[in-house]
């Protein structure tokens, strides 16, 4: 008897892999019962998903791969093409995308004849990575996943609600928000965006299917809600329901929201753009001209003043891109944009970011078989791609993971590595160009997955990033918050001054600049701190409570004045920073005029010499004005 928990969501690969072929009947005794669960697949399904366990299992297949109908099935196959340069671990990952899409609640169905082995192998494993010990921990029976239950609950929890972002005590710190109304379906790959203070979350993907609901979060109530949008059709006055799609951007435009790129149902050769009105609930196509860019999704999209700034993603094929677009968003006119330098290989579901209003920033990311890590930066002013030299920590692989931008800092929150969740949230001080661990989660949670979404908000002058989503084995609909530490009021160097000069500096030299070596000892206290001060939080309650609010309050106190005296540092560093090198340009400037005040040495003495001459010819010529008078009265006495 099949049992009803998602323990195979739990497996990680090869074991995840090993229970959906079972499940299906591939590879195992044809008078198998499970055999049924392929002969229920359509013949195209049948085919894909034997083509993948031949690649998974035994390498190439002599055969070529199951043709498709549709371009937009295209989009199921990573290198269908090339099967020869498919690594096993891709085939695997994509054999149970195609069994979910065509069979979402097989996790739910397999039978524990095929459970129980895996299991028992997972748990005898001799050698086992520390980074996999939570995998174990986490293969029980889970409680009944939300999106299965049509009824989901409201929260009973109303005093944390009531509370909300007050009840973030700690800095530096993933909690889980508490929330009412209904919320979304779980989900990954989908778009959000802040509009007036709602959380916006469009689209996604869920059991392999695309989504088209927009559900709204507002920040001050906590209370969630779902718009019932429609698409103006084209060429009339009707609506119709929104095209479900995934891998889109979501950007917030004036009062209104754009969605760019993403895979959907309804196929297009070229990128699309939707905006949506939040005052008549309705989705447009909006019409734009140039050459646009071909379908994509897992791009990124980066707004820089007005115009969006487009790199990567992989198109209807799976095939990584690197290229850059540049959409006006006054004239809505795609331009393609030609660089120089070595551009970041190609790449999808990085993140980017911009510093400046001038530099794109470029982290992270996959291909076909490959996760990265590397930090490329694109001058949109003279187009060139550079790699620039950081310090701090090194980040690791990921790919799917997301990023918000708070003043000078970058925010890197979870993200995969085709083997397991990356646990630690990233931030990158762009002006210092350092790495640093804000926190790290444990087990397999939310913020630990790929496709989850990023914003930030202020709440009471503190900023606040809340996620949503994600896919980690299981698929998500919590919302997470951290009360950041990093203050964002440090004026960013985006003028055209001092600071400015500085991140010039930075991005353009060969290999970055590292403005001051203290920078990283200060991040690793700052660290050290925050988790002393953690560990000293979380002590049971060994006092009366009045003292141990007292405390509470007192360390809350602490934590504000080692944040503001953080911030003090920092600028007086920048100061520092900027005093010298105004003090290296006063110093040029002083050699400069030296040189022409000694260029002028030689000059003078011609112009003394000149006027020597001068007079000395007036001189000569006060004799000549005499004779020319005397012959003048000559004329006239002549002609008298």
């Amino acid at each position: 008897m099949a049992p009803r928990s998602a323990i195979a969501a739990t497996f990680p690969y090869p074991e995840r892999f090993q229970a959906a072929a079972a499940y299906a009947g591939i590879g195992r005794d044809p008078n198998s019962a499970s055999t049924a669960a392929i002969a229920r697949l359509p013949d195209d399904a049948r085919l894909k998903l034997q083509w993948l366990y031949h690649q998974a299992k035994f390498g190439p297949y002599a055969a070529q791969k199951p043709n498709t109908r549709k371009p937009a099935e295209e989009s199921e196959w990573t290198s269908g093409d090339q099967p020869e340069k498919m690594l096993s671990a891709e085939a695997m990952r994509l054999f149970v995308e195609v069994l979910e899409a065509n069979d979402p609640e097989w996790y739910f169905k397999v039978p524990e004849s095929i459970i129980k082995p895996l299991l028992d192998a997972l748990v005898n494993k001799k050698t086992l990575d520390p980074a996999e010990s939570y995998t174990l921990k986490s293969i029980q029976e889970p409680e009944t996943i939300a999106a299965q239950n049509e009824n989901l609950l409201e929260t009973k929890d109303e005093d944390a609600i009531k509370e909300g972002f007050d009840s973030v005590k700690i800095f530096d710190t993933w909690t889980v928000l508490s929330t009412s109304g209904r919320k979304p379906k779980p989900r990954y790959k989908h778009g959000a965006t802040i509009l007036q203070d709602k959380m916006y979350i469009f689209g996604g993907c869920y059991s392999g299917r695309y989504l088209s609901n927009l559900q709204v979060l507002d920040l001050k109530s906590l209370t969630w809600s779902e718009i019932e949008a429609k698409t103006q059709s084209p060429g009339s006055a009707t609506t119709v329901p929104v095209a479900p799609c995934a891998g889109h951007s979501l950007i917030t435009w004036g009062r209104k929201i754009l969605s760019i790129g993403g895979h959907s149902k309804d196929y297009s050769d070229t990128v699309t753009v939707k905006e949506f009105d939040p005052q008549t609930c309705t989705w447009a196509n909006i019409k734009t001209c140039g050459k646009p860019p071909i379908s994509r999704s897992g791009q990124s999209v980066t707004l820089i003043g007005t115009s969006l700034v487009m790199f990567g993603g992989e198109d209807v094929k799976r095939t990584p891109l690197n290229d850059v677009h540049i959409l006006d968003l006054e004239t809505m006119t795609w331009d393609e944009i030609n660089t120089i330098g070595t551009p970041p290989f190609p790449r999808s579901d990085h993140t980017a970011a911009c510093h400046c209003e001038r530099y794109l920033l470029i982290f992270g990311g996959g291909s076909r078989s490959t996760c990265f890590n590397d930090l490329h930066v694109l001058d949109l002013e003279t187009r060139k791609w550079s790699i620039p030299k950081q310090v701090g920590i090194t980040p690791s692989p990921r790919t799917g993971h997301a990023g918000v931008r708070i003043g000078e800092y970058w925010f890197i929150v979870g993200g995969g590595n085709n083997n397991d969740g990356v646990s630690e949230t990233l931030c990158f001080d762009m002006s210092n160009l350092a790495w640093s661990v804000v926190t790290t989660v444990q087990g397999r949670m939310p913020l630990a997955s790929e496709g989850l979404s990023i914003v930030f908000t202020t709440y009471k002058g503190k900023e606040f990033l809340v996620s949503f989503g994600g896919y980690s084995g299981n698929y998500s609909n919590e919302v997470h918050v951290l009360k950041a530490s990093y203050k964002s009021d440090i004026p960013p160097p985006i003028t055209n001054g001092i600071i400015s000069s500085t991140a010039l500096t930075m991005y353009n030299s060969p290999n970055g600049s590292i403005l001051n070596s203290e920078i990283k000892h200060d991040q690793d206290r700052k660290v050290e701190q925050t988790t002393t001060d953690k560990v000293h939080l979380s002590i049971p309650n060994i006092t009366q409570k009045e003292s141990s609010g007292v405390i509470g309050a007192v360390k809350t106190d602490i934590d504000g004045l080692k944040v503001a005296l953080k911030t003090e540092q920092l600028l007086t560093r920048q100061l520092q920073q900027a005093l010298a090198l105004t003090h290296r340009t006063i110093a040029n400037l002083t050699e400069e005029l030296k040189v022409v005040v000694d260029g002028l040495a030689p000059e003078r003495s011609r112009l003394f010499e000149l006027e020597a001459n001068v007079a000395e010819l007036q001189q000569k010529l006060q004799p000549m004005e005499g004779f020319q008078k005397a012959v003048e009265f000559l004329r006239q006495k002549k002609a008298a």
